[in-house]
């Protein structure tokens, strides 16, 4: 498994809040283990205290994703650097429970962690994610969603690195909004020329 997978953990932290919208779906237990999706080990881990410690580190991943966005790589890499070294993880090479057609092992690198909660896991690997994903891909890769008022995050994985929505849906309905203030603008723009072709006349 690509450590740059783990970077998910990340997105789907950061992303459990809306701060335009005034939404927040990360206020309780279930909405923590929810977030280690099929790591069920790791969810029954999680107590009450990791909600609070998981805002706190979504707000400081926030902040990467948006220091990225500007163009501020210096600042994206040391608020990153700060996260890895409060929550520190080890890669180690896994792939016993994984075997080719021959019966091989299919080694990989995976993340483990030895925190002491769940919460601090899960920011250790979610940071770690990050920090491979932005040193393999580049800085420019993370991007914060154009489409107001959403300010999902997300890893631009496209070829040319175009991405500038968080989802399909929010890049239609941005290139909705720009059609109609073409439409808008145009429609303004020929009542204007006419107004002036009366005044004229009426000359």
């Amino acid at each position: 498994m690509e450590l740059t997978y783990y970077a998910d953990y990340a997105v789907r932290l950061v992303n459990t809040e809306e701060p335009l919208r005034g939404q927040d779906t990360l206020t309780t237990l279930e909405a923590v283990r929810a977030l280690f999706g099929a790591n069920a080990r790791q969810a029954a881990r999680a107590v009450e205290a990791d909600v609070t410690r998981l805002r706190g580190v979504r707000t400081r991943l926030r902040a990467v994703f948006a220091a990225a966005a500007e163009a501020d790589e210096v600042r994206a890499v040391d608020l990153l650097n700060a996260l890895l070294m409060e929550y520190p993880c080890s890669p180690q090479i896994a792939g016993h429970e994984y075997r080719d057609a021959d019966g091989n092992p299919k080694w990989h690198m995976h993340l483990a962690d030895s925190a002491a909660t769940a919460g601090a896991g899960y920011a250790a690997i979610a940071a770690m994610g990050l920090a491979f994903s932005l040193t393999d891909l580049g800085v420019d890769r993370l991007g914060v969603c154009q489409a107001e008022p959403c300010r999902n995050v997300y890893l631009d994985t496209s070829t040319n690195r175009s991405r500038r929505y968080c989802s399909d849906r929010c890049a239609t309905r941005a290139n909705v909004a720009a059609y109609r203030a073409r439409k808008r603008l145009g429609s303004g723009r020929t009542a204007e020329s006419a107004q002036r072709a009366s005044e004229r006349g009426e000359r």
